[in-house]
C-alpha cells in the first residue's frame, strides 16, 4: 500500500488550502478513506472520514470548513479546507480505514 500526500503549505488564516492523496495497492473503491492530522506536541486526530459509498463524517473542529472528496477514477481522496485557523496547522495524513498504513504526510502552517 502506498499514500502519497500533496497540496499542504503555508497560508493565511482565513485561506483555503487542498489537499489531495494518490493511493496504489489496495482497491480503492472498497474502502473507507480517512483524513488525520497531528500537530507538534500532539496526538494524531481524525479530521474527515468517506465512507466507500461516499458519506462524510467530520471532526466537530473542523465541520462546516473542510470538506472531503473522492474519485475512484484516480484512487485520489481530498480535503477541501477553508476558513483556515492556527490551530489547524499540523501534518494531514490520508489512511484507508482497514490498514494501519501511513504516507509521509503534508505540512499545513496556519499563520495568524
Amino acid at each position: 500500500v502506498q499514500l502519497q500526500a500533496s497540496g499542504g503549505g503555508l497560508v493565511q488564516a482565513g485561506g483555503s488550502l487542498r489537499l489531495s492523496c494518490v493511493t496504489s495497492g489496495i482497491t480503492f473503491s472498497g474502502n473507507t478513506m480517512d483524513w488525520y492530522r497531528q500537530a507538534p506536541g500532539k496526538e494524531r486526530e481524525l479530521v474527515a472520514t468517506i465512507t466507500q459509498m461516499d458519506i462524510p463524517t467530520y471532526a466537530r473542529s473542523v465541520k462546516g470548513r473542510f470538506s472531503i472528496s473522492r474519485d475512484n477514477t484516480k484512487r485520489t481522496v481530498y480535503l477541501q479546507m477553508n476558513s483556515l485557523k492556527p490551530e489547524d496547522t499540523a501534518v494531514y495524513y490520508c489512511t484507508p480505514r482497514r490498514y494501519s498504513v501511513w504516507g509521509q504526510g503534508t505540512l499545513v502552517t496556519v499563520s495568524s
